[in-house]
C-alpha cells in the first residue's frame, strides 16, 4: 500500500502518534483491525521492477548464455549473485544458512553465494549468503542488475540495446539527409 506520512505528535504518555495519508479505501481494513494488535512497517516507497526491464534482463541473460556457450540458468544466478541484492529479513538483517558441505545447495535455492566453510563436530559445513529473486527486486535494484548485465555483455561484444533504442536509431538514420 502506498501513502505519505502527514503528521508526527507526542503524547502526554510520550507514545508517538503517526499520521499517515493512504491512496486507497481503508475503510473496511480499519474496520477490521481497528481493536488489533499490529505489526507497522514504513519504508520509502520504491516502484517494482517493470515487466519490460525484466524482460530485457532475460534478452541479455540469453544473449550471454548464447555467447559463452552455457545454460540461461547458470548465467542468471552468476548475475544475480554477482549484481544482484542481498536478501533481508524484516528486520533489516542480512538473511543466510548454512549446510552440510555434502548437500548441493542448487537444489534448495539458486540464488546464493558460499563466504564461508566451517567445521563443527568433525562435519563440514557450507555457509551462505542468499540473494533476491529479480520478481523481488525494485526498480533501482533491477536498475543495478541490468547494468551488471549489460557490462557483462559489452565485455563479450555482444550489442545491449533494446529494441525501441535501435528502432529510434534507425528512424534517425532515416531522418539523416
Amino acid at each position: 500500500m502506498r501513502g505519505r506520512l502527514v503528521d508526527l505528535t507526542i503524547g502526554l504518555n510520550r507514545k508517538q502518534r503517526v499520521t499517515v495519508e493512504i491512496d486507497r479505501d481503508f475503510r473496511e481494513d480499519y474496520d477490521r483491525l481497528k481493536d488489533q494488535e499490529l505489526d507497522v512497517e514504513i519504508k520509502k516507497h520504491r516502484e517494482k521492477r517493470s515487466k519490460s526491464a525484466n524482460a530485457y534482463f532475460h534478452v541479455l541473460v540469453n544473449r550471454i548464455a548464447a555467447e559463452e556457450g552455457g545454460s540461461d540458468e547458470a548465467v542468471k544466478k552468476r548475475l544475480v549473485c554477482e549484481y544482484g541484492v542481498l536478501a533481508k529479513d524484516e528486520d533489516g538483517l542480512t538473511v543466510g544458512f548454512k549446510l552440510p558441505a555434502s548437500v548441493n545447495v542448487d537444489t534448495i535455492y539458486p540464488y546464493v553465494k558460499c563466504f564461508d566453510t566451517r567445521e563443527e563436530n568433525g562435519k563440514l559445513f557450507k555457509c551462505y549468503l542468499v540473494y533476491k529473486q529479480t520478481h523481488l527486486m525494485d526498480s533501482k535494484e533491477m536498475a543495478r542488475l541490468i547494468d551488471g548485465a549489460i557490462e557483462v555483455a559489452r565485455d563479450l561484444g555482444i550489442e545491449t540495446d533494446t529494441p525501441e533504442q535501435l528502432a529510434r536509431y534507425k528512424e534517425e538514420w532515416r531522418a539523416a539527409p
